[in-house]
């Protein structure tokens, strides 16, 4: 693994700590499945971890959520807790497992209690700012990634020990 150095008003994900923050965010956040904006804010957070793109959590008050039911898939993460899924459908076209919250995250990450997060695999575009975000790689992982980030990002092949 080879780090790359962050040019001016880039971040390298290998400075971001372990164990993960939270930090707000101004910028816009949006996420479009099927022509459809399923969420638009500007009061997002966003989980910085080492070796990862920012994850961006939305509230729930900015989101769609006629367009969601909750999957039946679960998880927990070592740092926030207990996580639920949402499935994704517009127009007879569905997304499963599109996008994550924690209904009772731990203390630290009480901020984003019901915020909720997307996969930009599993939507047709997140957008930071006017930016498109692209995906995380591996199937697992729901970072955003944008022209200000760079890597290498956990979830590439070969990145499993990491």
């Amino acid at each position: 693994m080879q780090r790359v150095e962050p040019l001016k008003g880039q971040e390298s994900v290998w400075d971001y700590p372990r164990p993960p923050e939270l930090e707000p965010v101004s910028q816009r956040l949006r996420v479009v499945f099927n022509g459809v904006t399923i969420a638009d804010s500007g009061h997002g957070y966003r989980v910085l971890e080492t070796s990862s793109p920012p994850t961006y959590y939305i509230p729930r008050d900015d989101v769609q959520t006629q367009y969601l039911t909750t999957s039946q898939s679960r998880s927990v993460c070592e740092w926030k807790g207990g996580a639920v899924y949402w499935n994704i459908e517009v127009d007879g076209k569905r997304s499963e497992d599109a996008g994550w919250s924690y209904p009772d995250p731990v203390d630290r990450f009480a901020n984003i209690k019901d915020y909720i997060a997307f996969y930009p695999r599993r939507v047709d575009a997140c957008y930071v700012g006017d930016e498109q975000a692209q995906p995380q790689d591996g199937r697992f992982y729901g970072g955003w990634i944008t022209s200000n980030i760079v890597g290498p990002f956990k979830g590439a092949p070969g990145s499993e020990h990491w």
